[in-house]
C-alpha cells in the first residue's frame, strides 16, 4: 500500500480556503471544525499536544473533549514499551466503523510509535489518513487541509494519494506560541531539547526521535515568560537527558558569543539561572537526568536557585556494573556514587529518584542483590520498577538473549518494589518534625477540607486549607509520612 510522504514544508492546500493562518496553514471556511486529540506516554507528548493544539486553534478549529463530535481526531503514540503502542492500535481499531459511518473524519497518528513503524500504520489501519512523525507534527494542519482538498477532487487522486506520510527528522521543531491561550493551569511542560544521543542498548528514543537539538536559552526564557503570562507557577524542564541540554551548541570563539555560559556554552546550569530570574515563576522541576552529566557547575545553580526543586530523577538502571555495561549506560556504580556525592555536598538535602529495570538480559541473581543493596545505599525516594521489555530494533532485542524467565522478572520485580517502598517510608519519614516550604498545587479530591502541596523536594503533603491556598506557597508542619507522601499542617503563608 502506497502513501504519499509529505515533504519537510507546509505545503499549499489544492482548493481555495478563505483564509491563512499565522504559519501559512488554511484556515476553513465555515463553522469551525472540532479537534481531538488522544495523548500516551511520557509529558514530552503532552507538551507535544499541547503544540498540535495551538497549531490548530491558529488555523481555525477549536478543540473538544469529545471523541465522537471531533472532524479530526489524533493519537500521540509512544513505543518505549509495547503495551504503549498496543494501546494505541486498540483505540485506533474502535473508530473503524466510525470511519464508515463518518467517511469525512480525519485520523491521524503522530509521535514515537508512528515514527518508528511509519508507512506500516496504513497496512495495520487501513483507515487511518495521516502519520507524522517526532518532527513533523506542526504540519498537521496544512495536512488536514490538503488531505481534504484531494478528497474532494476524487476523479484527480487515487486512493493511494489520501495517505499522507511525514517523518523526517532532519529539522528542528519551530515552537512559537504568540497567540495561543494556555488552559493547562498552574503546571506547564517546558521541552528545552528533543533527542538523545546515547546508545543504551534497550531504548527505542535515539531512533524514534532523533539526536539531541536543545533550544536556544533565549527562546526557553520568551517560552516561559509566555507561561507565566498565561498564570502557570510551576514549569517541568523536559529531556530525554535534560541535564545534557547545551551538549551540542558548538563552543563559541571567545569574546564572540552573546552568552558563553560557565562552561563555554550555554549549560543547564546557565538556563536555571535565567529562568530563576523570571518574576512570577514559583517553581522549576527537571525531568530526566543522567549520572554521566551530572556536574559541579549543574550542582552550584541548584543551590544558588531557590525556586529549582531539591529533587532529581538519575535513573541507575541497575547496580551491577556488568548490567550496565550490557546496557551501555555509559557509567558504572562508581561513578554514579561519585556524581551523587558532589551533588550532596552542593545540596545537602537532595533527594533522588530512579528507573530499575529488572530481568534484563543476562541479568543472574548476583547483579540483581546489587540493584538491591545499590538501591538501599542511595536511599531513592521514589523507585519506577519495570520488568524488561525487549523493544524492536533495539541491540538488546536484535543481539542479547532474553533469557531471564519470567517469573523470575516477576519475583525480581516485587522484590524490587517492596524495598523502594520501604525506602520510600524511611526517607519521607525523615522530614516529619521539620518545617518545609511547599508550593499547594490542588485541592484534595479525596479529603474534604484538606488541600495537596509539594515541598521543595517535590514531595507531596495533604494539609488542612481552603480553595485559597491553591497557587500559593506556604511553610508546611511534616507531621507525617507513608511511602508515597506526607501530612501537615498550615505554618504560615505567602
Amino acid at each position: 500500500m502506497s502513501t504519499t510522504r509529505h515533504q519537510s514544508r507546509a505545503l499549499p492546500a489544492l482548493g481555495a480556503p478563505a483564509a491563512a493562518a499565522a504559519d501559512g496553514a488554511p484556515v476553513p471556511a465555515g463553522p469551525a471544525p472540532k479537534l481531538h486529540v488522544v495523548t500516551f506516554g511520557c509529558q514530552m507528548n503532552k507538551y507535544d499536544s499541547e503544540l498540535v493544539e495551538g497549531r490548530f486553534r491558529k488555523s481555525g478549529y477549536v478543540t473538544t473533549d469529545r471523541i465522537d463530535e471531533a472532524d479530526v481526531i489524533l493519537f500521540n503514540t509512544c513505543s518505549v514499551r509495547d503495551h504503549a503502542e498496543e494501546r494505541t492500535w486498540s483505540w485506533v481499531g474502535e473508530l473503524k466503523q466510525a470511519k464508515r459511518e463518518r467517511p469525512d473524519l480525519v485520523v491521524g497518528i503522530m509521535g514515537c510509535m508512528a515514527q518508528r513503524v511509519e508507512e506500516e500504520v496504513f497496512k495495520r489501519a487501513g483507515h487511518v489518513d495521516l502519520v507524522a512523525g517526532t518532527r513533523q507534527f506542526h504540519l498537521l494542519p496544512a495536512m488536514v487541509e490538503e488531505l481534504k482538498a484531494r478528497r474532494a477532487e476524487p476523479d484527480r487522486f487515487r486512493a493511494k494519494d489520501l495517505r499522507l506520510l511525514a517523518t523526517d527528522m532532519a529539522e528542528d521543531v519551530p515552537v512559537d506560541r504568540t497567540g495561543e491561550e494556555y488552559t493547562g493551569g498552574l503546571h506547564a511542560h517546558l521541552a528545552v531539547m528533543r533527542g538523545c544521543d546515547l546508545s543504551c542498548t534497550y531504548c527505542v528514543v535515539p531512533k524514534t526521535r532523533g539526536g539531541v537539538r536543545s533550544r536556544p536559552i533565549e527562546e526557553l526564557v520568551a517560552e516561559a515568560r509566555w507561561y507565566v503570562a498565561q498564570g502557570v507557577k510551576v514549569l517541568t524542564l523536559l529531556g530525554q537527558t535534560v541535564n545534557s541540554y547545551g551538549e551540542d551548541f558548538p563552543a563559541p570563539e571567545p569574546g564572540t558569543a552573546a552568552w558563553t555560559g560557565r562552561q563555554g556554552r550555554p549549560s543547564l546550569a546557565d538556563l536555571l539561572r535565567a529562568l530563576q530570574a523570571i518574576d512570577g515563576l514559583a517553581r522549576i522541576r527537571l525531568i530526566t537526568l543522567h549520572p554521566s552529566y551530572v556536574t559541579r557547575a549543574l550542582a552550584e545553580a541548584i543551590r544558588d536557585c531557590d525556586k529549582v526543586d531539591r529533587f532529581l530523577p538519575i535513573p541507575a538502571q541497575s547496580g551491577s556494573d556488568d548490567v550496565l555495561r550490557a546496557m551501555k549506560r555509559g557509567y558504572t556504580t562508581d561513578l554514579y556514587r561519585r556524581r551523587m556525592d558532589m551533588l550532596r555536598a552542593a545540596v545537602p538535602d537532595i533527594e533522588l529518584g530512579s528507573d530499575w529495570i529488572v530481568g534484563f538480559p543476562g541479568e543472574t541473581d548476583a547483579d540483581f542483590d546489587a540493584s538491591e543493596r545499590f538501591l538501599e545505599e542511595q536511599g531513592f525516594v521514589v523507585n519506577y520498577i519495570f520488568k524488561y521489555d525487549p523493544r524492536p530494533t533495539t541491540h538488546a532485542a536484535e543481539n542479547l538473549a532474553d533469557d531471564v524467565p519470567e517469573h523470575v522478572k516477576r519475583e525480581r520485580n516485587q522484590r524490587m518494589l517492596a524495598l523502594g517502598e520501604r525506602m520510600g517510608l524511611k526517607r519521607h519519614g525523615a522530614h516529619v518534625g521539620s518545617t518545609r516550604r511547599a508550593f499547594v498545587e490542588s485541592v484534595s479530591d479525596r479529603a474534604a477540607g484538606f488541600v495537596i502541596a509539594r515541598t521543595t523536594h517535590n514531595l507531596l503533603v495533604s494539609l488542612p486549607g481552603d480553595p485559597s491556598l491553591v497557587g500559593r506557597m506556604v511553610d508546611v508542619r511534616i507531621e507525617g509520612a507513608s511511602a508515597y507522601g506526607l501530612s501537615g499542617a498550615l505554618a504560615t503563608s505567602t
